[in-house]
């Protein structure tokens, strides 16, 4: 099939894009690389545009004769979100619809979209289920609940089909160095504490101390950036024999706190890690670790490649030789 995928010339869309290249597909990049990055634009064709701009997206799908979409394209920074709340709808609302707009212009009927399981706030039950209520707490979050309905609705008006995967924390890079994390800046944890490590930055910021964890840090379900990709790719396969809305929530199934990825990542680089400690940032739950159980029953799908170690060692590789950051 002929995948447009949003977002492809990002971390987990390029990553996609080669798991597509590998079961066949051809994937063709749609992105108007305002942190993606050309670079990394390795496999299909590239088509520069933005989300928002609904003919210029029918148009890559008429040229391209696409048979569905992988929506990535989205901000996804929750402080950022917090402060500057008309952005995250601009992009995140008002841009998948017109993802949505376009498909409905061209015929394309299956969409798997990048979800998050911060649509459930800070559930009750741990690890996260599917069927758990929708308790957003902050806008970034907002904006993916607001996503998940436009697709039932379009589901049930239009015959769309689609798949929204909820997941946080991609973490780790390409076993075969041809992709990884190139954001500028850096936000994440793991890029990071890496380059505290490494004496690029002076300390990793870790932020609140406060938290109801076993060492007042928050924890987290980090999954390998690999196993996202081949679970979108294992949802599009799905949607091309039964119909939509489906929804599942991915992770490993184990969280980590913040101080215990220090530890770790400290024992596989074999240094200390300077770091300091900053306030809590808004809107950030002091839990999310996913139940994975849909997922594997559902599309076959679970995590290969997501143990802490694996994860540490990729980015460590990728970091070492592509740098942190630029273009």
């Amino acid at each position: 099939m002929k995948i447009l995928v949003t977002g492809g010339a990002g971390y987990i869309g390029s990553h996609t894009c080669k798991a597509l290249a590998l079961a066949g597909h051809e994937p063709i990049v749609y992105d108007n690389l305002s942190s993606g990055r050309r670079k990394l634009v390795r496999w299909g064709d590239f088509v520069h545009g933005d989300i928002r701009d609904t003919i210029a997206l029918a148009g890559a799908m008429r040229a391209h004769a696409v048979d569905g979409v992988i929506h990535f394209a989205a901000l996804a920074d929750v402080g950022q979100s917090v402060s500057d709340p008309e952005s995250y709808y601009s992009v995140n609302v008002a841009g998948s619809l017109s993802v949505l707009r376009a498909m409905r212009q061209t015929g394309v009927q299956s969409i798997v979209v990048s979800g998050s399981y911060s649509v459930h706030g800070q559930p009750d039950g741990i690890p996260i289920r599917e069927d758990l209520p929708l308790l957003p707490q902050n806008p970034y979050a907002r904006t993916k609940v607001v996503m998940e309905q436009m697709l039932a609705d379009f589901g049930h008006a239009y015959g769309l089909r689609s798949a929204v995967l909820r997941y946080a924390n991609a973490a780790g890079d390409d076993a075969d160095g041809e992709c990884g994390e190139l954001h500028n800046p850096e936000h994440h944890l793991i890029p990071r504490l890496l380059m505290a490590a490494a004496g690029r930055i002076p300390a990793l910021r870790i932020f609140g101390n406060d938290y109801p964890t076993e060492d007042g840090t928050c924890v987290r379900d980090y999954i390998h950036v690999t196993d996202l990709a081949e679970a979108h790719v294992s949802a599009l396969g799905h949607l091309a024999a039964h119909d939509g809305p489906l929804v599942l929530n991915l992770g490993s199934g184990s969280g980590y706190s913040v101080k215990s990825i220090i530890s770790e990542a400290e024992t596989v680089l074999g240094r200390k890690i300077p770091h300091e400690w900053a306030p809590r940032r808004p809107g950030d739950p002091a839990w999310l670790v996913a139940d994975p159980a849909r997922a594997k029953a559902v599309i076959g799908w679970q995590a290969r490649h997501s143990s802490l170690a694996n994860i540490l060692a990729t980015a460590a590789a990728w970091h070492a030789r592509a740098g942190f950051g630029g273009d």
